[in-house]
């Protein structure tokens, strides 16, 4: 009996695994036969465990959903995993399911191995999490929030929500919902914006949706497959006070793999030279990102004067580091 049980538990472990097993390879997993597999499967289903099989050459079986939640039988790794993922979540960024993570949390450590237990708990003790600062407070989002818009973007429904810009004002948007995107402690709803016409990105935590949801519509193309590159990109050009458009004296290839990809891409103008935004609350890292190039660059002086400004004196203060005397009248105006 207790060898059975064992056999049972191994077996519906296998079935959590998201695949169609075959008979013939659960009976080499359990080490038993296939008639003995059919056996162990019709007593998952008296035991109220939903077991579907399917015929023919590449049919088999798989564990589906049922009215209640199954015994979840996980490895090392994966209970480690999810243990760390619980933690995390009780000081993350979705409001209201702390007090159910901490929950959750408590049931899995009282039952993991001391050998885990020791693991985790050393994560805890030696690991200190940065609070949120103080502007940042209110950015956390519902969980209900969460679900609705991500329901919206599976269904291709459009959605309906008041919105809070970063001034406070309110606004009534109609969008196509595509991706949501967790940047730090923010969520960013990535949308086609119907009634402006293009795509926008959104703050989740100033979305308030409003029910019914909308129509469905076809889905487009996203804006770039990097969804995630283009909401990081967005969201740091977006509070740029300082910005340039750089002629660099380098092919794009080159000069895209010295720049990181949350700044805007590289534009290639021909074979030997290519073209890139850059942009910051600093002019001093505008500077910085323009010595990162290492090649020769140019901008018009007259959109971006703080630049030029900024990086005449940044020459002199090089030449006087660098030991050089300073030109004469004749020679700078030669």
């Amino acid at each position: 009996m207790l060898e059975t049980s064992a056999r049972l538990l191994r077996l519906l472990s296998l079935l959590q695994t998201p695949r169609d097993w075959t008979g013939t390879e659960l009976a080499d997993r359990l080490g038993v036969t296939t008639r003995t597999v059919r056996n162990d499967v019709g007593r998952l289903r008296e035991l109220g465990y939903p077991v579907h099989a399917t015929r023919g050459a590449v049919g088999g079986y798989r564990l589906g959903a049922g009215a209640a939640l199954p015994p979840l039988l996980l490895d090392d790794e994966e209970a480690v995993a999810v243990a760390i993922g619980l933690r995390t979540a009780t000081v993350g960024s979705v409001a209201g399911i702390e007090e159910s993570a901490l929950r959750a949390l408590a049931k899995l450590e009282q039952v993991l191995p001391s050998r885990l237990r020791r693991r985790i708990n050393a994560l805890q003790s030696y690991t200190v999490p940065v609070p949120p600062r103080p502007d940042r407070k209110g950015s956390q989002v519902s969980a209900d929030v969460l679900t609705a818009i991500t329901a919206a973007c599976r269904d291709h429904e459009r959605l309906r929500f008041d919105y809070r810009s970063h001034d406070g004002t309110s606004s009534r948007r109609d969008v196509e919902p595509y991706r949501l995107v967790n940047w730090g402690r923010r969520w960013y709803l990535v949308a086609w914006d119907t009634q402006r016409g293009g795509w926008r990105t959104y703050r989740v935590d100033r979305i308030e949706p409003r029910v019914p949801t909308g129509p469905r519509f076809a889905p487009r193309e996203l804006p770039e497959q990097d969804v995630a590159a283009y909401v990081a990109r967005g969201v740091a050009t977006a509070s740029w006070q300082y910005r340039a458009r750089i002629i660099v004296h380098a092919p794009a290839d080159v000069i895209a793999e010295r720049l990181p990809a949350s700044l805007s891409p590289v534009e290639v103008v021909d074979e030997h030279t290519c073209a890139v935004l850059l942009g910051s609350n600093e002019v001093e890292m505008l500077a910085v990102w323009l010595g990162a190039l290492g090649r020769d660059f140019e901008f018009d002086l007259a959109e971006s004067p703080e630049l030029a400004e900024h990086l005449l004196a940044l020459a002199e203060r090089y030449r006087r580091a660098a030991g050089r005397p300073q030109p004469s009248t004749a020679q700078r105006t030669l």
